[in-house]
C-alpha cells in the first residue's frame, strides 16, 4: 500500500477545508432566504388588520392587493404548495375563481361531495373549493355548496370507472338568470375546456344540479361533452376518473381572452359552438313580405309582463317608428321557459336586435356576425351595459349601437326630480362599486320612455347597417 507523504496530506486538507467553507456559505444563503421569506410573511400579516382592501386591476382576471380586511382574505393570495406532499393542487390567486386539480386517479363519492385520491406515502391532506367563478361576491358564494378534495392512504371503492377526466362546477348561484348561465357557466366552461382539456374527451360533473337547468340547456351540454352528466345531488354510485379539475376559469364579464388560452379561442369560436348546438333542427322564420320587397327584420327584445322595470313605456309608438323607417318588427319577450332552439332560430335569421339593458340581451349571442345590435342604456347602467353586452357585440363582430337615454326619458324623474344626483351624476355614486341600494334603484325601479325623434336617428343608422348586411347575404 502506498504511503501518503506530507505534501499530499496538506493538499487533501486544503480541499476538505474549501468544501467545508462552500457548504457553510450555501447554508448561510439558504437560511438568509428563509429568513427573508419569514420577514415578508410577518410584515404582510401585520398589515391584515386594515379595515378595507383595494384591488389593483392589472389583468381582467388577476389583481394586485394593497391592503386586506382580515385573515379570511388569505384566499386571494397565491397558494404555495409543497409538490412532494399531495396529488392535489389549488390555485387561489385569481379574483374571480379558484381552481383545484387532482393529478391522478380519483374517486368521487357523491353522497359526501368528496373527491378522494390515494397517496400511501403521505398523511391525509384536505382542500375545499366552491366551484363557481364569482368568488369576489360574498353573498352568492355563501349559497354555493363546498366540495372536498382528500389525498390519503385509502379511498372508497370504485363502482363506475371512467376513461375520461372530470370537469366539476356548480350550477347554483345566479344560474337561473340567462346572463349568469352564460357569464358564470357556459363561457367559463368553454374557457376551461380549451385551457386544460383541448381536443380531449371529458365528463361534466355538476354540483347543485337542477332538472330545469338540464332541460333548458340540454342541446348545448351535448356539444360540450358526449357523456351523460353526473349530478352530485342525484347520483349514488362512486365514480372513478383518471384525473379531475374543480372550478371554472373566467376571463371577465362575457369575454374570452385568446391570449390566455393555449388554443387561442375567442367568443366567435364559442358562438360556433352555439350554432352547432341549435342549428341541428332548424326552425324556419319566413320573411313577413315577399322576397322582392324584403325588409330588414328587427327583433325588439322586451321584458315580460311579469317584470316591472326597464320596460319601454311607449313601446307601441316605438314599434310604429320602426315600421315607418322600413323594418319588419318582431316583439320577443323571453322568459326562463323560452326554448333556446326557437330563440336561436329567430335571432339567427334576423338583421337587427334592439332592447333595453337586461339579461334578455344575452340572446345577442345568437345574432350572426355582421348583423346589428342596439342596446338602450338606462341612467346609471352605462358601465354594466358596456361590460356585459357591449363585449358580446365586440366579441362576435356585431355592428353595435348604444342609445343612452337622457334624464327626461327615465321614469326616475317622477320620483327624484331631474336635478337629483341619482340622475345627473350616477358615476359619482358608483365610484366605490355598486351598493345594492343604489343598484336596485337603477335596475329595479327604472323604466324608459324614449324620445321618438331622437331614437329615430339611431334607428335610421341601424337600418342603413342592416341593409348593407342584407346585401352581403345575397
Amino acid at each position: 500500500m502506498k504511503k501518503i507523504n506530507g505534501s499530499s496530506k496538506a493538499a487533501i486538507a486544503t480541499v476538505l477545508f474549501c468544501l467545508l467553507l462552500l457548504w457553510f456559505h450555501t447554508m448561510s444563503l439558504s437560511m438568509s432566504s428563509i429568513s427573508r421569506i419569514n420577514n415578508i410573511i410577518a410584515a404582510t400579516s401585520s398589515s391584515w388588520s386594515s379595515s378595507t382592501y383595494m384591488f389593483i386591476k392589472n389583468q381582467e382576471t388577476r389583481v394586485g392587493i394593497t391592503t386586506m380586511t382580515s385573515q379570511q382574505n388569505l384566499q386571494l393570495l397565491p397558494r404555495v404548495e409543497d409538490p412532494m406532499t399531495s396529488l392535489i393542487s389549488c390555485n387561489r390567486s385569481y379574483i374571480r375563481y379558484d381552481l383545484c386539480t387532482i393529478d391522478g386517479s380519483t374517486v368521487l363519492d357523491p353522497a359526501s361531495s368528496t373527491f378522494f385520491t390515494v397517496d400511501p406515502t403521505s398523511a391525509v391532506y384536505v382542500e375545499k373549493i366552491k366551484p363557481y367563478p364569482r368568488k369576489y361576491e360574498d353573498y352568492i358564494m355563501g349559497q354555493i355548496k363546498e366540495l372536498t378534495l382528500v389525498s390519503g392512504p385509502s379511498s372508497p371503492k370504485c363502482t363506475i370507472r371512467h376513461e375520461a377526466p372530470a370537469i366539476v362546477f356548480s350550477a347554483g348561484g345566479y344560474t337561473g338568470n340567462l346572463f349568469h348561465a352564460f357569464n358564470d357557466g357556459f363561457i367559463p366552461l368553454f374557457i376551461t375546456i380549451n385551457s386544460i382539456y383541448p381536443d380531449r374527451d371529458f365528463i361534466i360533473v355538476v354540483s347543485e344540479y337542477h332538472d330545469w337547468w338540464h332541460s333548458k340547456y340540454a342541446e348545448l351540454l351535448k356539444v360540450f361533452s358526449k357523456h351523460q352528466i353526473i349530478s352530485l345531488e342525484k347520483d349514488n354510485a362512486t365514480h372513478c376518473f383518471p384525473s379531475a379539475t374543480l372550478g371554472l376559469i373566467s376571463h371577465g364579464f362575457m369575454t374570452i381572452d385568446q391570449t390566455l388560452i393555449p388554443t387561442s379561442k375567442t367568443l366567435l369560436h364559442f358562438r360556433d359552438l352555439l350554432e352547432k348546438a341549435y342549428s341541428q333542427n332548424p326552425i324556419a322564420y319566413p320573411p313577413l313580405v315577399p322576397k322582392l320587397e324584403r325588409r330588414p327584420r328587427l327583433v325588439l327584445t322586451c321584458r315580460g309582463n311579469d317584470v316591472s322595470s326597464r320596460r319601454i313605456l311607449n313601446q307601441d309608438e316605438v314599434i310604429r317608428v320602426m315600421k315607418e323607417i322600413g323594418f319588419d318588427v318582431i316583439v320577443f319577450e323571453p322568459n326562463r321557459y323560452t326554448s333556446l332552439d326557437e330563440a336561436y332560430a329567430l335571432l339567427n335569421s334576423s338583421h337587427v336586435m334592439v332592447g333595453v339593458h337586461g339579461a334578455a340581451l344575452t340572446h345577442a349571442l345568437f345574432l350572426r356576425p355582421g348583423s346589428v345590435f342596439m342596446q338602450v342604456v338606462p341612467i346609471g347602467t352605462e358601465w354594466a351595459a358596456d361590460a356585459f353586452y357591449g363585449r358580446i357585440a365586440k366579441g362576435i363582430n356585431l355592428k353595435y349601437l348604444e342609445y343612452k337615454i337622457r334624464v327626461e326619458e327615465s321614469s326616475l324623474v317622477e320620483k327624484y326630480g331631474k336635478n337629483h344626483e341619482l340622475l345627473n351624476d350616477p358615476s359619482a355614486l358608483q365610484k366605490k362599486g355598486w351598493p345594492t341600494e343604489i343598484m336596485d334603484i337603477y335596475l329595479k325601479q327604472q323604466n324608459v320612455k324614449l324620445d321618438l325623434a331622437r331614437f329615430r336617428i339611431s334607428l335610421e343608422s341601424a337600418y342603413l347597417m342592416a341593409k348593407k348586411f342584407m346585401h352581403k347575404e345575397r
